[in-house]
């Protein structure tokens, strides 16, 4: 099938000195048109060598030019084995990759969310039951159709009892003929409160990425692994060499949302302690930052201004988790002291044991310092998601075309 495209002006020839045997009244055009055939030259052309430096993101290849005087276009013939069409030599999107993509009973939403991002994955299935005696008795549906498939699982590790049962799913994938497998775990749940202050301290953070280090590997290789803003950043380093850790990030979401505020020009930034200040800064320096600090007066630790100025913004406190909140409420406080308009906040992880997420209420104008105007999370945490759905000031920004966009890398 031939290919019709305009001259590219990168095609340069080595030589051009054609003699034609007949004479031609008409000069050969600039913008020749030309054609790629699979076929022989016909006869009575001139043949000149060329190459082509740059060809719509092509590699360079050998071609030979085929000119004919008047009215015919220019013939190009691959020189290679095989024939590329100029359809695929114009288009530089890579193939999509078909995905199953397998969930436990807490992620299921958040599943269906990912797949009506894309109509490349599919979801699929797992039994979860359990023994009399409490213990996990699971069972993969038609697992054999699933052998040479691109295969993730999307986990929620919210509790201890439910880590040994998706674990036993997660270990066994990879092992039914998969050409990949990929974890897709939004929140690594470990290490958000360890201090390892004394010893005999215990880092569970680094036992679970010893246990995720060592899932069986694929046809395809070692188990990708993707989460979302990791508390700790040294965490990252716990993982063993047959993981490859995929660190992805809820702050793009917050800054597409912040864009839809009415006020959005006069935005700031707030960082409850240094710490979110260094995970977060490079990826919000656009709006001006105000960092905050806990400082020791006498036996209290109290929250200031370590620098910048809310006085007039609306100001967003940014980290990556919250539990009880009681850090963020009292940043929340001392920013009202200082003039905020308003203030909201965005966590990715709203983790809120023993429902401390109902401590945070709605502030539909002028009380700043005991209310906040917005409060987003994302789904990472499914049981938070679900007690806090409708209950204002929160709103939930999901992951769903985060995680559907990173099972394609």
């Amino acid at each position: 099938m031939a290919a019709t495209a305009r001259f590219p002006s990168s095609l340069r020839c080595s030589s051009f000195s054609p003699k034609p045997s007949h004479a031609s009244s008409s000069p050969v055009p600039s913008d020749l048109q030309f054609r790629v055939r699979t076929s022989k030259c016909v006869t009575k052309t001139h043949r000149v060598g060329c190459e082509i430096k740059s060809f719509e993101n092509q590699r360079s290849q050998n071609w030979n030019v085929s000119l004919h005087y008047g009215t015919d276009p220019i013939h190009l013939i691959h020189n290679s084995p095989s024939t590329v069409s100029m359809a695929a030599a114009s288009s530089s999107e890579s193939p999509t990759k078909r995905v199953c993509l397998f969930f436990c009973d807490e992620t299921r939403a958040l599943a269906e969310r990912v797949a009506a991002e894309s109509d490349a994955i599919d979801l699929r299935s797992i039994n979860w039951r359990t023994f009399d005696d409490g213990f996990p008795n699971l069972f993969i549906p038609n697992a054999q159709g699933i052998r040479s498939q691109h295969v993730a699982f999307l986990a929620s590790f919210s509790s201890p009892s439910v880590i040994f049962e998706q674990l036993s799913v997660i270990y066994a994938l990879p092992k039914l003929f998969i050409s990949s497998f990929t974890l897709v775990l939004p929140f690594f749940p470990t290490g958000t409160s360890e201090r390892m202050e004394d010893e005999g301290d215990v880092a569970t953070a680094f036992t679970l990425a010893r246990i995720l280090s060592n899932i069986p590997t694929s046809r395809g290789g070692p188990t990708s692994l993707v989460t979302f803003d990791i508390h700790a950043l040294q965490e990252r380093f716990y993982f063993g060499d047959q993981i490859l850790p995929c660190f992805e990030s809820g702050i793009p979401l917050l800054k597409n949302r912040l864009q839809q505020l009415p006020d959005s020009d006069n935005i700031a930034i707030a960082f409850p302690d240094d710490g979110a200040w260094k995970r977060f800064h490079k990826q919000l320096q656009h709006f001006p930052t105000i960092v905050c600090a806990k400082v020791r007066e006498g036996d209290q630790r109290l929250v200031r201004i370590k620098e910048g100025n809310p006085k007039g913004r609306h100001v967003v406190i940014v980290d990556d988790l919250v539990q009880s909140g009681g850090t963020l409420i009292e940043c929340q406080k001392v920013l009202a002291a200082h003039g905020a308009a308003k203030i909201s906040a965005y966590v990715t992880h709203g983790i809120f044991p023993n429902r401390s997420w109902e401590r945070f209420k709605y502030d539909n104008g002028g009380h700043p310092e005991n209310a906040l105007t917005y409060f987003w999370i994302t789904d990472s945490c499914p049981q938070t998601v679900r007690q806090v759905m409708n209950h204002q000031p929160f709103e939930v920004l999901s992951l769903a075309s985060s995680i559907a966009a990173a099972l394609q890398i």
